[in-house]
């Protein structure tokens, strides 16, 4: 994984972790929390599809298809990590 696969991701993912906040209400973590988890779930979520071959290396160049690669793997990592965090959240509480 690159520098700028990296950063793609790693925004994409604080973008998808705050929109998955808001759009669960029960599920929001507040704006620093929705993006520290969106930021580890992005760049947790594209190293693995880059690691297991489902996003394609752009090999030096970036071309339009790694970026949107990068972008909804780094959304969907994020809002996907911000759900378990928030689960993780409402269980301990209970306790």
């Amino acid at each position: 994984m690159d520098l700028i696969s990296l950063l793609i991701s790693l925004v994409s993912g604080a973008v998808g972790g705050n929109i998955a906040g808001a759009a669960m209400a029960d599920k929001n973590l507040g704006p620093l929390g929705n993006s520290i988890a969106g930021i580890l779930g992005g760049g947790i979520g594209g190293a693995l599809l880059q690691a297991a071959g489902v996003l394609a290396q752009s090999g030096g160049g970036i071309d339009i298809g790694s970026i949107l690669g990068n972008v909804a793997s780094g959304g969907v990592g994020g809002a996907i990590l911000l759900i378990i965090v928030s689960l993780l959240k409402s269980a301990m509480a209970k306790t």
